[in-house]
Parts: C-alpha cells; sequence; structure tokens
C-alpha cells in the first residue's frame, strides 16, 4: 500500500477494450480518477468513446515527472502503447479493483 506521507503521481492509460480506443492521463489520486473514467463522469475523449478501463498506470514522485511522461506517452505509436500495456496487463483486464485494494479502498 503506498504511505498517505508523500503525494505520489500517476500516468495511466484507459482503453474501451483489448486494443481499442486509448487514452493517456496523469492525476494525483488515482482511485478517484480510473472511478470518473468507468463511471464517465467527466465530459470529455473517455466518455465520448468509452475509453473507461484503466489498463496500465504507473507512478511518479513529481508532477513535472508524471506530467513530462505523460507528454511523451500521448506523442508515442500506437503500438509503443499497446506493447507497454500487453507486457504489463496481457490480459487488458480492468485495474480498478486492484487500484482499490493498494489503496485501502474496498472494490
Amino acid at each position: 500500500m503506498f504511505s498517505e506521507q508523500r503525494k505520489l503521481f500517476f500516468v495511466y492509460i484507459t482503453a474501451s477494450k483489448a486494443r481499442g480506443v486509448l487514452y493517456v492521463g496523469m492525476t494525483s489520486d488515482l482511485p478517484k480518477r480510473a472511478m470518473e473514467h468507468r463511471d464517465k463522469l467527466i465530459d470529455g475523449f473517455t466518455k465520448k468513446y468509452w475509453a473507461g478501463r484503466i489498463v496500465y498506470y504507473e507512478f511518479h514522485e513529481s508532477a513535472d515527472s508524471a506530467a513530462e511522461r505523460e507528454r511523451l506517452m500521448k506523442r508515442w505509436r500506437r503500438d509503443w502503447k499497446i506493447q507497454l500495456i500487453e507486457t504489463n496487463n496481457p490480459t487488458w483486464r480492468d485495474l480498478l479493483n486492484d487500484i482499490l485494494l493498494e489503496f485501502g479502498y474496498e472494490p
């Protein structure tokens, strides 16, 4: 479980389905943001294209490093993003329940 004393930042990828529409984002509250994507609470790309499943995430110690990584990943070729996801999550499983458990929430 992550320490609540230090602030972490996350870069994540959501998908509509395996090898479907992809979205790269950044947040400092991954459980909240993952639920917002899943429940389509915020108007925008992920709501429009039903890309609400968190299929990859990584943490960063600073907002600057997370923002830089997000900018880089947004410019990546699609097949590079797919390779990153499939290396870490080969079945494209929605990681929301894992995230909730990791942060001490009941899924």
